[in-house]
């Protein structure tokens, strides 16, 4: 069963917005065509070119990922991808109905979530540091009417992987775009909520798994998680940072056409990605997914994925950068049309925290009905379950 969306891609209807997006070629024609472009260059919206921790110039058909997809065994790739074909808005000021790319009110509207929902405190776990994290959320937060989010009214918190606040990993652009992306898109689903932001010293498996167990520590019940790593044998050593009782732990399913870790990790809900096109959300066949090649089955499973051993994807949310959603990033150009799995991780995370339940993997899939299906099936392999259709999964 296909769900019929009415979203405005910029908010509201606007012509200089309509053909702006109008001229985007669509993502499908690539897809159709077997292409998986790779750029040459290492240029990225609003880039120096100065070379960065973790900066790549590979790509998506019409999209341009930050992290690069294939990195050291253990290592993790941010899972971000730009919208090339929407140049950068500089303007921090720019009104929201200039502001192209699915705006809060959109998401809100797709997903039947409750926007104004205390939540909870939510964590927020990437690598390396973005000096202009708290300016840039609240640029966003700003833009479209949510209450400020600051250090100061104790809203947001900003911490080394050690807990450490003032004393930061080395700064990247590219994880900076994936930081600013996940705080708007906390921002977007649960404004109410408080964030912590952990900030590993690498986007190393063993660093960001510290950085894990300090959002945990630090009183966190819900962590995002939007970084993905191909599998590798000894990656189960890894799970014991994502197995906190009562913590419900999201990770990106990743943004290349395999399983990766740690959303094969039996202790998270992994989530993979939607495309809304033309009013209809369908798989976005970019996102990671399949069967592990080193994890055991989960038993919540059973039945359900054609898998001997765990499927890399539990739930879904929008996904596709072609039709993605709005972000505002300064070291990136400032306002950009973002997608990857690093969109959908937040937004399912936010929907725990929204939810407030305390509940994990095994609830969600004995209340599936409570999503909605993407397909025809109870199972899809690169949306799992389906996406959310209120709070009842979560």
């Amino acid at each position: 069963m296909q769900r019929m969306l009415a979203i405005l891609v910029c908010g509201t209807l606007i012509s200089a917005c309509s053909a702006q997006m109008q001229s985007t070629p669509p993502l499908a024609s690539a897809l159709q065509s077997g292409a998986h472009a790779m750029s040459s260059g290492t240029e990225m919206p609003g880039d120096s070119g100065t070379a960065l921790p973790g900066d790549s110039g590979t790509a998506l058909p019409g999209a341009q990922l930050a992290c690069p997809p294939n990195v050291a065994t253990g290592s993790a790739s941010c899972s971000v991808a730009i919208n090339v074909n929407i140049a950068p808005i500089g303007s921090p000021t720019t009104p929201a109905s200039m502001i192209p790319g699915l705006h809060p009110s959109d998401l809100q509207s797709v997903y039947a979530l409750p926007f104004g929902d205390a939540g909870e405190r939510i964590a927020i776990v990437d690598a390396y540091d973005d000096p202009s994290a708290q300016a840039d959320m609240n640029v966003y937060r700003t833009a479209y009417g949510l209450s400020p989010c600051t250090s100061a009214s104790g809203c947001f918190t900003r911490v080394n992987e050690s807990g450490t606040q003032g004393s930061y990993p080395a700064a990247s652009s590219a994880w900076s775009e994936e930081i600013s992306l996940d705080l708007d898109m906390v921002s977007a689903i649960c404004p109410n909520c408080s964030i912590l932001l952990v900030e590993a010293n690498s986007p190393s498996i063993d660093d960001l798994g510290a950085a894990v167990d300090t959002a945990v520590a630090s009183g966190a019940h819900v962590v995002s998680n939007s970084y993905y790593s191909a599998e590798w044998n000894g990656e189960t050593a890894e799970d014991v940072h994502y197995n906190h009782s009562g913590v419900l732990m999201t990770a990106s399913s990743g943004d290349q056409d395999y399983p990766s870790y740690p959303a094969a990790s039996p202790y998270v809900v992994a989530v993979g990605g939607t495309s809304l096109q033309n009013g209809v959300e369908q798989p976005w066949t970019y996102a990671g997914h399949g069967c592990s090649a080193y994890e055991s089955a989960v038993r919540w499973q059973t039945g359900l994925s054609s898998c001997a051993t765990r499927s890399a994807v539990d739930v879904a949310a929008v996904a596709d950068p072609q039709y993605g959603v709005s972000m505002y990033d300064s070291l990136a150009g400032g306002w950009l049309v973002a997608g990857g799995t690093s969109v959908s991780a937040p937004i399912v995370a936010s929907a725990y925290a929204l939810a407030d339940n305390g509940m994990e993997a095994p609830f969600t899939y004995a209340h599936a009905s409570s999503l909605h299906r993407i397909g025809t099936g109870a199972y899809g392999t690169y949306t799992g379950l389906g996406t959310p259709d209120g709070l009842g999964a979560f």
